[in-house]
This record gives C-alpha cells, structure tokens and sequence, in this order.
C-alpha cells in the first residue's frame, strides 16, 4: 500500500511485524485514555476524594511519585535489556503487571484514597516501562528516513484504541446512568474493560515482534546489573559526544511536562473551570483522540519530508495556542475547539520525539537511550502535573491561572529544541554503533 511503502522498513522486516508492534501502541492507550485522562482522575477527586481541596495536589503526587521510580530505575533497566537482549521479555512483564493493576482499580470505592494511590502508582509505573521498552524497538523496524513516519503509523493507531476503550466505556457508563447506577458502581467496569482490551491486543505484538538484539558479551550477561549500571555510567562519561541527544532531553521534559499536565487534568479541567458532566468530557477526550490519531500519522510523513526539528517547533506552537484557547474560554464551545488543537498537538508531538530519539539513539543501546528518553519524560510527568496541583492549591482552586501557566513549558521546549542539530546528533549516532 502506498500509505505503508515496504521500503520505509529495514531489510528483514515485514509488515506484520510493524503490525504487532503498533498493536502495543493500540494496547496501551486504553491507558492514559481511560484512567489518566477522561475517567478516573475525575473520579478519583470528586468520588474516591469526595472533592477535597487537595485531592487535584493528591492525583498529581500519586503520579509524580510513579514516575519519580521511573526516573530510578528505567535508564538502568534499559542498558539491562540491551546487555541481555532482553526487551521482549520485560515487554511481557510490565504489560502483564500493568493489566493486573488495572484490573485492581475496580475494586476502589468512595473513600479508598490509600488503595487508589497505590494502584495508580503501580500501574503508571507499568505503564511506562512498557511504553520505553516498546520505542526501542523502533530504530530495528523503520529505515533512518522514514523513522518519523513509521512512529506515527504507531502513535496514530495507538490512538484508535484508546477510542475503542473509550468508547465502550462510554457506552456503559450512559447506559448505567440511564439505569441510575452511581459512578462507583460503573467506573470500575470501565477499569475492568480498558485492561481487558490492553492484555487482548496486546497478544498480538508478543506473537509477531521479534527480539532482534542478541546478548552483547558473556561476561556482561553473568553480570547482571552491575554491568548495567556500568554501562549506564559510560554513557554519562560520554556526555558530550552525545550533545545533541542532551538538548533533546531537555527540550523533551519541557513540552511533555505540559502535555503531562493535559493527560492527566484535562478532565479535571473540563469539570471543575467549565462545569463538563462525565458524559461530555468523555466524549470531549474521544474528539481528542480523533484528532490526535490524525495528527500523529498525517505529521509522520510531514515530519520526514521538512526535518524532524522543524516539525516538532510546529506542534510546540501548536501546544502555545491550545493553552491561550483553553484560558480563554469561558463556555464550552471554546473549550471544544482548544481540544482539537490539543489533540492534533499531541499525536504529533509525541511521536516526533520517539523519532527523533530513535535518531539519536546507538544501535547498540537502543534500550538504554529510550530509557533516558523515559527519565526525561517521566521528571516532566512529576513536574507538569506537580505545578499545575500546586498552582491549584496556591489559587484556591483557580484552575484557569493553572492551566494558562503549562504554556511556560511549551515555549520553554521551544528554547531547549533551537541547540539540537539533527545531522550532528545522527553522526554521533552511527559513530558509536560499535
């Protein structure tokens, strides 16, 4: 097909294999869509909370705290997959340890704050895992040039099942109402639903994905960890040589602090500044999730075509114009608009990243640069979150100030991207694939 060219593949690979790999990205986003976006962040601060002045701070700290672990052990967990082969094999295990906790958040009721953060964090830092392992897998399957386009094909089909969870979710959850079931008897359906459907998809990337990396030295897989953490500190010593990959980081944990903040508080957002009903602002993050889907994959192609650089400052604009629309609104018809742009943003925009640190990323240690990839993002997660709680917090609940404060982040990625030179960042690359 000439929208999935064989030749954006290296030799080797087949379509059915990208195939099982996007699926990972179709399995996963049921995630963020479901539990982190539109419906039990909500539910956490209005039922599980009761809508106490500090629940929106409690939401933001269970989730900078899954990601402060992250931060701890991703980059290390990375040079391990890489030192053992071994990045299908914890694929599988962080995949099944996140079904399983969210499976547990539908035993969470009014009340049960303590139960809930534990499951939050423990799913989120599933989650992530997975999400790192599953870039690094990029770089083996797509051709240098069409890197960009291969990661939308996955990012905006990701998107699809976030939809699909979504939306019977949704489906549920007004016939639930209809019935005049309270929300803590129908949210926690929906939990069951969005893991059922990220361990079925899911089945299909561990059946068709292969592990093509092979253990690196024998004295390197007896050691273990220590040779991990070894390897880890060589990359550090050898800072410099990767510059560029440096800036990227930075410039990464600005814009995805900001988007953090829209993954997990849009909802909140929506209902608290703007009066959404649960019902609307499901159905908001679904139009999200269209446009995000379109996004990611039309930019794909885009982002090959005029250089990785120069698309992503586009979408960091983009970012700046959904917070202005977003902090102006005051009825929802506004609010609905800055959604779309939120929406095509994001797609775009994360997937122009794993590209672009696929770039930048050694053959070799693919594992462990998505894993500082994932150190970045995740500090951006606990940060983006963390501020926006506390803006809250400080305001007496003023949501707007809030949320107008995330465009700092956006235009501050627009400052860390102006270093990065991609050319530069790729020689380094290729000269250290040995």
């Amino acid at each position: 097909m000439a929208w999935f060219p064989q030749e954006a593949l290296n030799d080797g690979v087949r379509k059915r294999e990208v195939f099982g790999w996007a699926m990972y990205d179709f399995a996963n986003s049921g995630y963020t869509t479901v539990v982190l976006t539109a419906v039990f962040n909500a539910y956490f601060v209005g039922a599980v909370a009761g809508g106490a002045a500090w629940a929106t701070l409690a939401w933001t700290l269970a989730l900078g705290v899954s990601r402060a672990l992250v931060m701890l052990t991703m980059p290390t967990i990375g040079a391990f997959a890489d030192l053992r082969a071994a990045k299908k094999r914890l694929l599988m295990m962080s995949t099944a340890a996140c079904v399983a906790t969210t499976a547990a958040l539908a035993f969470v009721g009014s009340g049960d704050v303590a139960l809930a953060i534990v499951l939050i964090v423990l799913s989120n830092l599933f989650y992530a895992y997975g999400e790192s392992l599953t870039a690094a897998f990029l770089p083996e399957l797509a051709r240098p040039d069409a890197v960009g386009r291969v990661s939308g094909w996955g990012w905006s089909f990701g998107y699809f099942g976030g939809m699909l969870a979504l939306g019977l979710g949704l489906a549920y959850v007004l016939a639930a109402q209809a019935r005049g079931v309270p929300a803590t008897e129908y949210v926690p359906v929906t939990m069951l639903i969005t893991a059922a459907i990220y361990g079925a998809a899911s089945i299909a990337t561990f059946a068709l994905l292969r592990e093509r990396a092979v253990p690196q030295s024998g004295a390197a897989q007896q050691a273990g960890l220590r040779a991990s953490l070894a390897r880890l500190r060589e990359t550090m010593r050898e800072a410099a040589a990767y510059r560029d990959f440096a800036w990227l980081l930075a410039c990464g944990f600005a814009y995805q602090a900001g988007i953090a903040v829209v993954i997990a508080l849009a909802a909140v957002y929506a209902e608290q500044a703007l009066g959404f009903e649960q019902t609307e602002t499901m159905m908001l993050v679904f139009l999200v999730n269209i446009a995000a889907a379109l996004g990611a994959f039309a930019f794909g192609y885009w982002q090959d075509r005029i250089g990785h650089k120069r698309a992503l400052g586009v979408t960091l604009a983009g970012w700046v114009l959904m917070t202005a629309l977003a902090y102006f609104a005051t009825d929802k018809s506004l609010f609905w608009a800055a959604a779309v742009v939120a929406g095509l943003c994001m797609g775009s925009s994360q997937s122009a990243g794993r590209a672009i640190a696929g770039v930048f990323a050694p053959a070799p240690r693919l594992a462990e640069f998505y894993g500082l990839w994932a150190f970045s993002t995740s500090l951006a997660s606990i940060v983006g979150p963390v501020t926006y709680g506390l803006v809250t917090w400080a305001t007496g609940g003023n949501h707007r100030l809030a949320i107008l404060s995330t465009a700092v982040f956006f235009i501050a990625g627009l400052v860390m991207l102006r270093p990065v030179n991609v050319e530069r960042g790729r020689r380094a690359a290729l000269a250290h694939a040995v």
